[in-house]
């Protein structure tokens, strides 16, 4: 398997669930299972995991230099799986030297996260759609983006749930916070809606709502412009970065998490929120095809539908309850299918 970023190193979403399959799938007997990164995000003295020295350049340049590398671990494989647009060079050559089945899934696609998606990264994306023996997809979602988008049919495996450990922090004191707290949890960028999410909290009928925006990006200097056009800065937080270890406080505090997303392919926040009792209001996720309507209010991207979502959340008092979706379920799924693979060919 090729991927990019091994928690806690890097935990997005996509290095999340590589982590988790490698996790997984490495203490199996019936697998043998060896995992290329770059070195400079791959953990030190880990059995069967292969750092790649790819050097300075862009990404481009660096990506052909892991490429090389991953052909010649693939030499000995009976199936490649590479994850997202970077896996085409890697999985084209190592799939060109050797009778190999490429599998590809895909965590996310270029229209997922740009308004205009680069043309370049929208190719290359559609050669690893056409090229690929086999397209996963990590939920219905993204499944019907990619047919829509790259005319490509893919098999639905969803991530596992992914969860996490408050300490008891009370932040809502800590932050200065007297009435209610909404947190979101990501990058600054445009697919995130964040834009939605300030002015719909600029249309609340109430004015005890406090909204702590975690994260950061290249958005954010005009995002902390727009709360002050708005004139709700003073009922906005911008904490920054939150480490790893401070997540759990933050989703714990609050009383309820807003995902705004444009477009979600599966959403580990959602899953960590609701881990410790969080209820969400979220725009059209892949985690929500695996949850009960009551732990997911969904809303559409629209500063009046994200007010209403808000609203009607933060009246609903019953408890979350829903059944967890376990890594070891998806690590089973994936062998599942490399054997299928095999046994077609």
């Amino acid at each position: 398997m090729l991927g990019w970023g091994f928690p806690p190193n890097i935990t997005g979403g996509l290095d999340t669930a590589v982590g988790e399959l490698f996790e997984r799938v490495e203490q199996r007997d019936d697998i043998e299972f060896e995992l290329v990164l770059p070195a400079e995000y791959a953990p030190p003295d880990r059995e069967h995991i292969y750092g790649i020295q790819t050097g300075d350049g862009d990404i481009i340049t660096r990506i052909g230099r892991l490429a090389d590398a991953f052909a010649d671990r693939a030499t000995d494989a009976d199936i490649i799986h590479t994850n997202d647009w970077f896996g085409y060079n890697p999985g084209s050559r190592a799939s060109r030297n050797t009778d190999v089945e490429w599998i590809t899934t895909f965590h996310s696609l270029s229209y997922d996260r740009n308004v205009n998606p680069p043309e370049r990264e929208v190719k290359t994306e559609q050669r690893v759609a056409n090229r690929s023996d086999h397209v996963v997809a990590v939920s219905e979602f993204t499944r019907e983006r990619i047919q829509q988008n790259y005319g490509v049919d893919s098999t639905v495996i969803y991530n596992g749930f992914s969860s996490v450990e408050p300490t008891g922090r009370e932040l809502k004191s800590e932050l200065g916070i007297d009435g209610k707290m909404l947190f979101f949890l990501g990058r600054h960028t445009d697919q995130k809606g964040i834009s939605y999410l300030l002015y719909a909290l600029s249309k609340l009928q109430r004015d005890d709502v406090t909204l702590v925006l975690g994260g950061s990006g290249h958005l954010t200097d005009q995002l902390k412009r727009f709360t002050e056009l708005l004139g709700i800065d003073d009922r906005v937080i911008f904490p920054g970065f939150i480490p790893q270890a401070e997540i759990g406080d933050f989703y714990a505090s609050a009383d309820l998490f807003v995902s705004p997303s444009l477009a979600e392919p599966f959403g580990m926040t959602i899953v960590e929120s609701l881990s410790v009792g969080t209820r969400v209001v979220a725009c059209r996720s892949g985690a929500a095809e695996l949850l009960p309507e009551d732990c997911v209010v969904e809303v559409t991207p629209d500063s009046d539908a994200i007010a209403r979502g808000i609203e009607r959340a933060l009246a609903m008092s019953s408890p979350l309850e829903y059944e967890t979706r376990t890594w070891g379920e998806v690590a089973d799924e994936y062998v599942t299918l490399y054997q299928r693979v095999l046994d077609e060919q």
